[in-house]
């Protein structure tokens, strides 16, 4: 792993593909959008540069196998590109996965998200932080896990509807202080 730790941003550098001017402004980016119910939604890109000369947002990402490239289209599906693209503004994406496997390589994915793709999401960002702040949480299917015994509950993983559990299960468990740090982020 350390070799390919030290391969792979080798093999970005020789690539020579991406360009990020002030890295300290462009780099781990935090985005801030305001919601009209007055919350904020809190993002942070990667980066934000050039890939072969086109302005876009970048985003990376460590694989042990390649990412599909067919069908043409599917990485403008990814949820966390729609997201960074939505709060940013930005329709120009690139998905730059480091591919750790006997030969490192790295790949670089480009693809566009539309303007009716940013509104979808963001009435989906609204409408969920109204369904949170009014208490209401929808049901949803999934995966139940052995540990919840409430089978006829549509909610995963926490039952609203059991105080003793709620309390055993929202507690500050030891070693959490430990990402206090992540609290004194600077803009």
């Amino acid at each position: 792993m350390f070799r390919q730790g030290v391969q792979l941003p080798e093999r970005l550098a020789q690539d020579d593909r991406i360009e990020i001017s002030r890295p300290s402004r462009n780099m781990q980016t935090k985005l801030v959008r305001s919601l009209p119910n007055g919350s904020d939604f809190v993002a942070y890109i990667d980066g934000i540069g050039r890939l072969d000369g086109n302005r876009c947002l970048l985003e990376w990402k460590t694989t042990t196998s390649r990412y599909p490239e067919e069908p043409k289209g599917l990485l403008a599906l990814d949820p966390q590109l729609v997201c960074y693209s939505w709060i940013s503004g930005i329709s120009e994406v690139a998905l730059v996965a480091f591919v750790r496997k006997r030969f490192c390589e790295v790949q670089y994915l480009k693809t566009t998200i539309t303007d009716q793709q940013r509104e979808e999401f963001g009435r989906m960002v609204e409408a969920t932080a109204s369904h949170i702040e009014s208490g209401e949480f929808l049901p949803h299917s999934g995966i139940r896990f052995p540990q919840n015994g409430c089978i006829s509950c549509p909610h995963l993983g926490l039952c609203l509807g059991n105080q003793q559990l709620i309390e055993s299960k929202l507690i500050r468990r030891p070693g959490a202080s430990d990402f206090d740090w992540l609290n004194d982020l600077v803009d």
